[in-house]
């Protein structure tokens, strides 16, 4: 298997369960009555009916091809499992009940979700060249699986049934040849289910849904260029390349250029699963160590309820209860230097890290700093407090970064910090806020680099 790719799944499986089950993990929680994931691609019509989301999404990639570069597709995503929870009766059948008990075990009735992996390819890159467009359809059957549960007699005291509504999507690849040996790929994904009978049912809308859908791309003797930080040379390219309700990023280990990750939740290059973060805890922009100090004070009740409801909240019950104090301490985060060396003993082994020395604080020189009167030379122009200029983000952009872009701001301070870097304080024009944090002092910070100077020294436009 691609290493890369083996990698990068790590993550991808984080964002596949990224909303999955949140917390209190238990059914009667209110916000556990829908689904709250990324990249759910609903049913055609269901958006509109307002009962699901939108069919599709799409996003642009750019790549460098070898001669015999081939493009391997992997989409995944969850596919919603119904299980009802079944009494036996007397007569020898089954009851449904919202609730199963035998013994010390429970079950609810509840709606969980399988996860499936579908491979397309591998495909030659020059035929899709050539091709410009190929579609590629995408089926997952309907299925109805049943597991009997007995009592400590062994006799049949319930079962629980899960039921699969079939799921039915394609994926497109729209290729474009660009200079310089470039390539264009737009990889599109939609469900292509039949309308829903009843458009405003909610129920069925996400029972015909994608979720968490998104894909993993792997090449052979080909790169994928990153759009975050594309090379000089390729930059214009990178920036007619677009994206609806997912984001390409490169995936793996620093460094590999040959797997890219569609994901639904925007990510820098490489991104990784902290080695601190020990559990899957599902519930959306997670804080981990938060999460797991809240979980550990649930009631006995609370605790049974949430591992009733979903072998994966059972799972996070049990691992949160048997944490070490070692692993709690962990969770509490670790400071990586950025400045960190590496240095070999006299045998040429790695003997270990050294950080370089700080830079020495005096009283002296914190009061030569003077972030409201300091400038920075931006593209010849002075910048300080009081200058207009556009942003421009480039530098590991999040996504607030990415949704200023374009837009103007006014300079509130100016920043030298020890390591020799620049950070320029503003306040964006259109924010009708802006005065207010000004006042009390909050500002968003970007480096020269990304912004671009709208007036001279004397204020005059440029």
């Amino acid at each position: 298997m691609n290493m890369s790719l083996s990698l990068a799944r790590a993550v991808a499986d984080a964002v596949l369960y990224e909303g999955y089950l949140l917390y209190p993990y238990r059914a009667s929680a209110q916000k556990n009555q829908a689904r709250w994931q990324f990249g759910i691609l609903g049913p055609p019509g269901a958006a509109e009916a307002g009962a699901g989301e939108e069919a599709g999404m799409f996003a642009d990639c750019l790549l460098s091809p070898g001669p015999q570069a081939e493009l391997e597709i992997h989409l995944r995503f969850l596919q919603l499992q119904t299980r009802t929870a079944e009494k036996a009766d007397d007569g020898g059948g089954f009851r449904p009940v919202a609730e199963l008990a035998i013994g010390a075990s429970r079950w609810l009735s509840w709606d969980e979700a399988t996860a499936r992996e579908i491979t397309l390819g591998p495909f030659p890159v020059a035929q899709l060249a050539a091709r410009k467009a190929l579609r590629l359809p995408v089926d997952v059957p309907a299925g109805e699986e049943v597991e009997e549960l007995c009592d400590s007699t062994g006799r049949t005291a319930g079962r629980l049934v899960r039921r699969r509504h079939a799921l039915r999507g394609e994926i497109r690849l729209d290729t474009t040849d660009l200079p310089r040996g470039l390539q264009r790929l737009r990889v599109s994904v939609a469900n292509k289910a039949e309308p829903l009978a009843e458009p405003g049912n909610r129920q069925d809308a996400i029972a015909g849904s994608f979720i968490g859908a998104h894909v993993l791309l792997s090449l052979r003797d080909a790169d994928f260029l990153s759009l975050l930080d594309p090379p000089g040379w390729a930059q214009d390219a990178a920036a007619d390349c677009v994206q609806h309700r997912c984001w390409p990023v490169l995936a793996g280990p620093e460094g590999q250029t040959d797997v890219l990750l569609v994901s639904p939740i925007i990510l820098y290059d490489h991104p990784a699963v902290a080695p601190e973060s020990p559990v899957a805890l599902y519930d959306s922009t997670e804080i981990d160590e938060i999460l797991t100090l809240r979980v550990l004070t649930l009631t006995e009740e609370e605790k049974s309820e949430a591992r009733a409801t979903d072998p994966r909240a059972a799972a996070i019950i049990d691992h949160c209860e048997a944490m070490s104090p070692e692993e709690l301490q962990q969770l509490h985060g670790i400071l990586r230097s950025p400045h960190a060396v590496e240095f070999q003993d006299s045998r040429g082994s790695l003997a270990g890290t050294e950080e370089e020395p700080p830079a020495w604080w005096t009283p002296e020189s914190e009061a030569l700093v003077q972030p409201h009167m300091d400038a920075v030379l931006i593209n010849g122009v002075p910048v300080s407090r009081g200058s207009r200029v556009r942003v421009n983000p480039s530098r590991r952009a999040d996504a607030q970064d990415l949704f200023f872009a374009g837009q103007t701001g006014r300079v509130t301070s100016v920043h030298f910090d020890v390591d020799g870097s620049t950070h320029v304080g503003l306040v964006l024009e259109k924010d009708p806020a802006a005065d207010l944090h000004e006042g009390y002092g909050r500002s968003f910070y970007y480096a020269p680099e990304e912004l671009e100077p709208l007036e001279d020294r004397e204020g005059n436009p440029l």
